[in-house]
């Protein structure tokens, strides 16, 4: 296989950022002390404990210790840190935020916390906006990347986040976290929980808010964020082998927000919540495991402009999502697992955009629902050597069955030193309620489908040094995007609101189609105190729709190369420091037009200080060098940024 990279590709920065990725290492996947075969990594996010080197897919796994080095604010803040992740937002924290796995579209992620799967059914992908989600209680984060649909269902194109919150291991144990920084910005978090023979349980609540920046890079008014969160898990032991789990997040935000106009008094009100309960029990001696739940995500959003006289809400949408889900893991022994289960979704969208009138407006409801079965099995039929390979049938009410299918293999000689992967995965997104049913919408949209495999390899040496290599390619077909219509002659059926003679400007369709492959390199090591890890991914994704304009154009916000790179010391009087740095290559800001972003560099500084084994100080300053960028055409980035915080786990 060759992996040349293009002429083209070969700048300055480029080859800085491919010779530090390859000489320093990287924050990257399984990494850990993957050598020891006592400390293995086990991996959740494929909806069943699984050990990292039995594993065939690409996977971060990044543990309390690595997050609170990072000092995340947003999830996204540490997910940027990992291969083949890019980001733009149109502002500050709490802005419209899309994140993108291999140059995947924003919507195909999935996303999930404490086995809650996170979506809105009232956005316009219906996928899950991170715009809100702050680091908050999280103890561990994993990134599946590539098609997971056979587990995860739609939506699953790019890859699955997979947070898991702090779990008790003492009768009674607390935790907290405050911190103060540049921009008025203060967050506060604290937890409390607690183990016994029959209970384990941990309750958490947050609150952050910061004055921000303009959201607009020509504003002159800054736009603040306030959001308060809270979660929370039970887990009941009833009887040997039967358990019931309770599982709770929450959150409600208020944002401010500017019109392409510039600035503007204009925010936006986001409350969401889930709930799970789910019993757990196991038969057959312990073989035979069962999970019975029930789920509900409902996400309500209004923005509003003060500026108006009459109606200040200018936007309304209420989503709701219900899941009932069985899912059956039996182990016939330790070389042979199967998992199956059924779901049933029920997806249901309220929305409204009142005018500026006394009229009243009317809450338009519209639903799908999705009946789901599926199947893996796991073999290891030799010590070392895994095999995967399973299949998912869903039947959703308006486009009907849909089929997709994997297959892996994955091959260690020596406990985890040396792994060696290759899978095919596929992946498909359902249309969104807003694309079905809106004023845009087309009633007989088809899936988007995609096929993708990747070849891995990683070598580690002791814990002195570890490196890891992967090649992923994705094709994805029937891409739904917006499509307009002809300013003269005789305008197509699709051109009018269905139902109605009342014509519209565009509509959506299965226009269009993309290609993505790429090479994602990570290492990490440690030299007595000293300590380095970091990647570099070169993500060629394609706009490859037949007869368009941008057919081969690298697809918007994709920058074709990233790097992250970190080093520091570890002293054992407990204090640690780095250095950090991340790149993103230039990249087209919309998928039509010429104009581009720029590419640029972030420095940042982070140290720690434990100074009793409870309480512990930290610091960090991003953007060192107070760079000036955009993810986002024409919207505004954080520049110099300080933050202050005390931590303490007792």
């Amino acid at each position: 296989m060759n992996c040349r990279i293009p002429v083209a590709a070969r700048t300055p920065a480029f080859t800085l950022a491919l010779a530090l990725a390859l000489h320093s290492p990287g924050a990257w996947a399984e990494e850990a002390d993957a050598a020891s075969s006592d400390t293995r990594i086990v991996v959740t996010a494929l909806r069943t404990p699984v050990a990292a080197d039995r594993v065939s897919d690409t996977v971060t796994v990044l543990d309390e210790a690595q997050i609170v080095a990072a000092q995340p604010i947003a999830l996204t803040d540490i997910l940027l840190r990992t291969p083949g992740i890019s980001m733009s937002r149109n502002g500050g924290y709490g802005a419209t935020t899309s994140l993108r796995i291999r140059g995947a579209d924003a919507g195909q992620t999935v996303m999930v916390i404490d086995g809650m799967r996170l979506s809105d059914a009232s956005s316009t992908a219906g996928g899950y906006a991170f715009a809100n989600f702050l680091i908050d209680d999280a103890e561990r984060i994993e990134i599946l990347r590539g098609p997971q649909s056979i587990l995860w269902g739609s939506d699953a194109i790019g890859g699955v986040v997979n947070v898991r919150t702090r779990r008790p291991s003492k009768p009674l144990e607390g935790s907290f976290a405050v911190e103060a920084g540049s921009r008025d910005t203060a967050s506060a978090r604290a937890g409390l929980g607690g183990s016994s023979a029959a209970i384990d349980w941990r309750l958490s609540a947050s609150r952050f808010s910061t004055d921000g920046i303009s959201a607009r890079s020509n504003g002159t008014e800054d736009d603040g964020y306030r959001r308060s969160a809270a979660s929370g898990t039970v887990s009941l032991r009833l009887a040997p082998g039967f358990s019931l789990d309770l599982r709770g997040y929450w959150s409600d935000s208020r944002n401010d927000f500017d019109g392409t106009a510039g600035d503007s008094l204009a925010y936006g009100r986001t409350e969401e919540w889930s709930g799970y309960a789910g019993l757990n029990f196991a038969l057959l001696d312990g073989k035979f495991a069962n999970r019975v739940a029930v789920l509900q995500t409902e996400t309500d959003r209004e923005n509003y402009d003060p500026a108006r006289r009459v109606r200040q809400i200018t936007f309304d949408a209420h989503g709701r999502v219900r899941r009932f889900e069985y899912q059956g893991t039996y182990t016939f022994s330790d070389a042979l697992q199967a998992v199956f289960g059924a779901e049933r979704e029920a997806q249901r969208m309220t929305t409204a955009s009142p005018s500026n009138s006394t009229a009243p407006y009317v809450l338009t409801q519209t639903k799908a629902e999705t009946d789901s079965i599926y199947g893996e099995l796991r073999v290891t039929p030799l010590t070392g050597l895994t095999l995967n390979g399973g299949a998912r049938y869903d039947r959703q009410s308006r486009f009907g069955g849909n089929t997709v299918y994997s297959a892996g293999v994955v091959y260690t000689p020596n406990a985890g030193a040396t792994v060696l992967r290759a899978g095919y995965d596929e992946g498909f997104k359902a249309p969104s309620l807003y694309q079905l049913y809106s004023v845009y919408g087309v009633d007989d949209l088809r899936p988007e489908q995609a096929r993708g495999w990747e070849l891995g390899a990683e070598q580690g040496f002791g814990e002195a040094l570890r490196l890891t290599a992967v090649w992923f390619e994705r094709e994805t077909d029937d891409l739904i995007d917006f499509a307009y219509c002809p300013t003269g002659g005789t305008l197509p059926e699709a051109c009018t609101i269905p139902g109605t003679s009342t014509t519209r400007f565009g509509y959506y369709a299965n226009v269009k189609a993309s290609h993505a492959r790429g090479l994602e390199l990570g290492g990490s090591a440690k030299w007595g105190i000293l300590f380095a890890e970091g990647n570099y991914s070169w993500i060629k994704a394609e706009d490859r729709t037949a007869g368009s304009e941008t057919y081969g154009r690298q697809l918007q916000r994709v920058p074709r190369h990233l790097a992250n790179i970190e080093a520091g010391v570890n002293l054992p009087q407990g204090i640690r420091a780095s250095a950090a740095a991340r790149y993103a290559g230039e990249s087209y800001n919309a998928a039509t037009g010429r104009e581009k972003l720029d590419d640029y560099w972030l420095v940042d500084l982070r140290a720690q200080w434990q100074i009793r084994e409870s309480l512990s100080l930290q610091g960090r300053v991003e953007n060192v060098g107070n760079e000036k960028y955009e993810t986002v055409s024409g919207y505004g980035t954080l520049g110099r940024t300080i933050h202050l915080g005390l931590r303490s786990r007792f």
